[in-house]
């Protein structure tokens, strides 16, 4: 597999399902309809008035069928999308329909643990090279979180002027184990760059949760560390 191949596309179809799932009907193009799921994506990661991304959005899932479209956000703190009686999820909704003009129904998922998710944890790291954080400690930091939560291994990688060096580099952090070429292991990857003083810092985050069908509960982790609470969600 190699250092070039995203984990995510490796096993997608295979080990993974889909992060949109929907035929194109007779009338509709597939490129409308995508083009559909990445203004919905950008909306919601990138919204003009709300900061949703401090959520902690793990990923956004699609679903069509022929009424309407299934929005469904893994977040990690769903509080912050829900609001008060609900009042904020539903000004989402509306605000989707109109941007589409489609029926949409939206859902959103509480993600239990954001330690696990390469995509929250890349976010974490880059907000703290942000804030002008050393960026070794800040890797450091973010694997012994991950690896007390309970994974089986991460990798961390940095791209860019670090530490705002003249020359760009890439620096790399790798605790326990990560088998990328191995198809059957679980590996949550996530990307993000932080935008530094300096320029833009790539984040790359490997994340090892185990083999598909092997529930991670944290018996491995540190006392008091694992959060054990019931998924919980959230629909209208």
């Amino acid at each position: 597999m190699g250092q070039k191949v995203n984990p995510i596309a490796f096993r997608t179809g295979v080990m993974e399902g889909w992060k949109s799932r929907w035929y194109a009907k007779t009338g509709d193009l597939f490129a409308t309809l995508l083009v559909e799921d990445k203004k919905i994506r950008d909306f919601v990661g990138k919204h003009p008035t709300q900061n949703y991304k401090a959520a902690g959005i793990d990923r956004v899932e699609i679903e069509r069928t022929r009424d309407e479209v299934k929005v469904t956000l893994h977040v990690a703190r769903p509080g912050l999308i829900i609001g008060k009686k609900g009042q904020e999820v539903e000004r989402l909704q509306i605000e989707i329909q109109n941007l589409i003009g489609r029926r949409v129904n939206l859902k959103v998922e509480e993600v239990s643990r954001p330690d696990l998710q390469g995509q929250l944890v890349a976010e974490k790291i880059a907000e703290q090279l942000v804030r002008r954080a050393s960026f070794r400690r800040a890797m450091k930091r973010a694997a012994e979180e991950t690896m007390d939560a309970g994974a089986k291994g991460i990798k961390i990688q940095l791209a860019g002027r670090l530490g705002g060096a003249e020359m760009a580099r890439r620096e790399k952090h790798i605790s326990g184990s990560i088998p990328l070429s191995t198809i059957r292991a679980k590996i949550s990857y996530g990307f993000y760059e932080a935008l530094t003083a300096q320029g833009h810092i790539g984040v790359q985050v490997w994340i090892n949760q185990g083999n598909y069908g092997d529930e991670i509960d944290g018996s491995d982790a540190k006392a008091g560390q694992a959060s054990k609470g019931p998924k919980r969600s959230y629909k209208r």
